[in-house]
């Protein structure tokens, strides 16, 4: 990983912004151009800089380069699939309690996104894809990301024909009929994991609710995040015209233990 510290060297992706808030996501190499709207940005004026530097463009207009956060590369990567939108992405980070060594199984990678919020948490991510394109998209994006040395890779499995791990700590759900997992999460989820499923519209999540009250699963809950910007110049201050509203309802659950399960015995010594 590049230390933030270095100044920016040749392959580095980086942010652009111009004096309207533009947004652009480049890959730095050495002679290259970029053209915008507002001139023309050589890599070789950025190659060098330090991050938050001011470039100045073929017009004289000047862009401030930074390396890019998370959310920005989610909002700007080439995508084979919609994303999920990064507001959502913190909120599965803590709705499903995601942390380091955690094994993950992910169904429905799309480009990528959510993965790259997992393994930056430091999970273990098993990602299920259906679709051979949209698995190559997701692992370009995350080594892109990442680093071409990241472990992640992608199966082109049907979640819904049943789950080969055991003992998983999180199973995450991104596709149209998570009701039809519902039952192999059952089997693949240690006692206490948490299945997440995000969903676009209510009445998908209301059959996904219906299925999980008769499996082994409590806890149960459903939310929707809303992200409202403001507008701050001086004693202009209001919200903005605009927010991203709804973009998808987040469902999750705990799985608890069914009758005459059985549980590994710990190598510890009790407590007397």
């Amino acid at each position: 990983m590049v230390s933030p510290r270095e100044r920016f060297r040749p392959g580095e992706r980086v942010l652009a912004v111009d004096a309207k808030d533009r947004r652009y996501l480049l890959t730095l190499t050495p002679g290259a151009a970029f053209h915008t709207h507002a001139g023309v940005l050589h890599h070789d004026d950025i190659i060098g800089a330090l991050e938050g530097s001011t470039v100045t463009g073929s017009t004289g207009r000047s862009f401030l380069v930074f390396r890019p956060t998370l959310a920005d590369v989610v909002l700007k990567m080439p995508r084979g699939a919609q994303v999920i939108y990064p507001k959502d992405l913190g909120a599965i980070l803590v709705a499903a309690d995601i942390g380091p060594n955690q094994r993950i199984l992910e169904a429905g990678v799309g480009s990528g996104a959510l993965s790259m919020a997992l393994l930056r948490a430091g999970a273990t991510v098993i990602a299920y894809e259906i679709r051979a394109d949209f698995a190559a998209r997701a692992r370009a994006n995350v080594h892109a990301f990442l680093g071409p040395d990241t472990p992640y890779d992608v199966e082109i499995r049907d979640v819904t024909e049943g789950i080969t791990e055991r003992d998983l700590d999180r199973v995450l759900l991104d596709l149209p009929e998570p009701w039809r997992v519902v039952e192999h999460a059952a089997t693949a989820l240690r006692p206490g994991g948490i299945l997440l499923a995000y969903l676009p519209t209510i009445n998908q999540t209301a059959q996904l609710r219906e299925c999980l009250d008769a499996a082994p699963f409590r806890l149960t809950e459903t939310v929707e995040i809303l992200r409202r910007t403001w507008h701050i110049d001086r004693r202009s201050i209001r919200p903005d015209h605009r927010m991203v509203a709804h973009t998808g309802f987040l469902t999750t659950a705990r799985r608890v233990p069914v009758p005459g399960e059985t549980t590994p015995v710990s190598d510890s010594p009790k407590n007397p």
